[in-house]
């Protein structure tokens, strides 16, 4: 073991971090020939140069034994100004962080954790990045390579390289047994994360040993953030052929998945010459902007008066960027009248899910705008009523919502007192978030199934809802990436009691790493959601609440730096909890009691079917029948 009163042992990494600082990257120290081609160095600060080729500058971690050298290079790299380590009181949490940071700024991290329960949560929060299509660099501790006995935390069976088999299951995993594994890691995981079309996580596992262990590496020979070229059909057979199919049908609905993100004046061109109805994903609010007369608002299993009639209805479905998820398409019976589908999408598996399809492979952008540019203006001619209907049922969606909106505080069996209804809580505080241009996440349950209803953006990007995975306790946390981001932006965590309790620790690492941000906990005692699900099928409730009552301001005020206050009973004393907490500089909490209850006007209701619970049987008879 190395005596810490010698001489620096970090000595030449150290140098090597300086020299790509003041170079402004590795790239252009190489360049400058501030750093050699060739250099002798341990695995982990190999590792931790192929992703600065990447870009990767940021991390998030929680060291323990599994990562202490991997830990120590970060240190000096960190040091030198050449990366940065954001320390996390839970993986889950960081795991969400680094997926925020990516989806919502677009910069790429890494996780670091150490071997076996750390790492098991943080590849369980990266179902989060998984389901939505989000790349990220996850980096575990793992088993040594010698086979000496078990090591502590390491799965304790007699097999070889498990947690590399558990993390391949989730994405794409590869164990670095052999340190010159590296650049085919890095070219593997560069790929992987960067996917044009399915992007996921991408797990390193380093064993204890191989961390610390000596190698030649190749500066110039790592590979670097792949440049893909957009993709669109090579000739124009398929795009004819979609242009017919579209000319001829008189009810046309757009389908826009979370792939459309980032591409709202491509898909808003595409609908204006198709004069499709446009039904938006959870997760693509605001591609076409709310108010738009062609936004029929969501569609699915919790979807909008207007978004099932046009999916109902329709006999051409244009489906873009969309995995057809079993809420987004009710299980697969969603459009009963469609006799056709016309699928933009990168991937081929999901481009060609329905039946009938014409199936347009590539980068939506470039398909989108190809496939509008062949539709003239008689496109439109027998579209007139199909619009003018699809008008009539945003009207009613809309007079539906404003009842909710405007309704008094209920008088609720739990508070003993009146409370405002869920709908309205989140459209005051959704109102306050687009009025102070602020990003809005929203945590899963009953609060994102209500506000996915509710939000009027108007561009993709205000709102990010993880309904991938339906991840609890992934909004509070997706708030630490401000924290990283190079251009942070203020952020407002839409939360659940039940969701915000998950991860209740960014109350500590906010403070820590300097969020300013606001979190607001919509408390109505229960799983509302589930509830809601359970008195719809089952007349009855179970075990979906408890009796306990939680004071959240009085907890979150007793974490120094962060300002909490009371919401109210009614709209005025919640728009004034809000711009009081807002002005805080740093987090800050809002507690918002809600009600729960049989009064109908407490929820947005649900719209369409969904294969669960004693729903499957008609669902799957009607799927039976279904031919697309």
């Amino acid at each position: 073991m190395l005596d810490p009163k010698t001489a620096d042992p970090r000595a030449e990494a150290r140098s090597r971090a300086r020299a790509i600082h003041q170079a402004g990257g590795l790239e252009q120290a190489l360049a400058k020939g501030s750093l050699p081609k060739l250099i002798e160095c341990t695995l982990s600060e190999a590792l931790v140069l192929g992703l600065l080729k990447q870009g990767v500058r940021k991390y998030f971690a929680i060291f323990g034994h599994g990562s202490t050298d991997l830990g120590d290079v970060l240190r000096v790299y960190e040091e030198e100004g050449a990366t940065r380590t954001v320390n996390c009181r839970n993986e889950v949490e960081m795991a969400h962080a680094a997926t925020a940071l990516r989806w919502q700024y677009g910069e790429l991290s890494a996780v670091v954790t150490s071997i076996g329960p750390g790492a098991l949560q943080a590849m369980a929060g990266s179902l989060a990045a998984a389901s939505n299509g989000v790349g990220v660099y996850h980096i575990y501790g793992d088993e040594t390579t010698f086979g000496e006995g078990y090591n502590m935390q390491q799965v304790p069976k007699q097999e070889q390289g498990l947690f590399g088999r558990m993390t391949a299951i989730m994405g794409q995993s590869y164990v670095l047994h052999t340190p010159e594994g590296l650049r085919d890691a890095l070219r593997r995981g560069a790929l992987c994360v960067n996917h044009p079309y399915r992007a996921s996580p991408f797990y390193l596992l380093l064993p204890l040993n191989t961390q610390p262990a000596k190698m030649t590496l190749n500066l110039a020979g790592l590979p670097a953030r792949p440049d893909v070229p957009k993709l669109a059909p090579a000739g124009d057979t398929a795009l004819d052929q979609a242009a017919k199919l579209i000319a001829g049908a008189g009810k046309v609905v757009i389908k826009a998945g979370g792939g459309t993100r980032g591409h709202d004046a491509a898909v808003r061109r595409l609908a204006e010459a198709a004069g499709a109805a446009v039904v938006l994903s959870p997760g693509s609010t605001g591609v076409l902007p709310d108010g738009h007369a062609q936004n029929m608002h969501v569609g699915g299993s919790k979807g909008s008066i207007s978004g099932n009639y046009a999916m109902a209805e329709a006999d051409l479905l244009i489906v873009i960027g969309s995995r057809a998820v079993c809420q987004a398409d009710c299980s697969g019976i969603g459009y009963k009248k469609a006799r056709a589908v016309v699928n933009i999408n990168g991937d081929l598996a999901d481009a060609l899910h329905y039946n009938k399809t014409v199936a347009l492979i590539g980068d939506i952008g470039a398909v989108a705008e190809r496939l509008a540019a062949k539709l003239d203006a008689g496109v439109l001619k027998n579209k007139r009523a199909w619009l003018e209907a699809c008008a009539a049922k945003k009207a009613e969606w809309a007079a539906f919502k404003r009842q909710r909106f405007e309704c008094p505080p209920l008088q609720d069996a739990v508070w003993k007192k009146s409370v405002l209804g869920q709908p309205a809580a989140i459209k005051i505080v959704a109102d306050f978030a687009k009025q102070i241009g602020a990003a809005k996440f929203f945590d899963a349950g009953d609060v994102q199934a209500n506000g996915f209803q509710i939000v009027e953006d108007d561009r993709s990007g205000d709102t990010f809802t993880e309904t991938g995975a339906s991840y609890m306790g992934f909004a509070v946390s997706a708030l630490l990436a401000s924290a990283a981001a190079d251009r942070p932006r203020y952020s407002m965590a839409f939360t659940g009691d039940g969701s915000f309790m998950m991860n209740p620790q960014i109350l500590i690492d906010a403070v820590e790493h300097g969020v300013r941000g606001m979190i607001v906990i919509f408390d109505n005692r229960r799983m509302a959601a589930i509830t809601g699900l359970q008195l719809a099928q089952y007349n009855t409730e179970f075990k979906t609440n408890d009796r306990v009552a939680v004071d959240y301001v009085q907890l979150a005020n007793a974490v120094s730096g962060v300002c909490a206050v009371w919401g109210g009973e009614d709209a005025a004393a919640l728009r004034a909890a809000l711009k009081a907490a807002q002005a805080h500089d740093g987090l800050s909490v809002v507690h918002v009691p809600v009600y729960s209850g049989p009064d109908e006007r407490g929820g947005l209701g649900a719209w369409g079917q969904w294969n669960v619970g004693n729903w499957c049987e008609d669902v799957q008879a009607e799927w039976i029948k279904q031919d697309l």
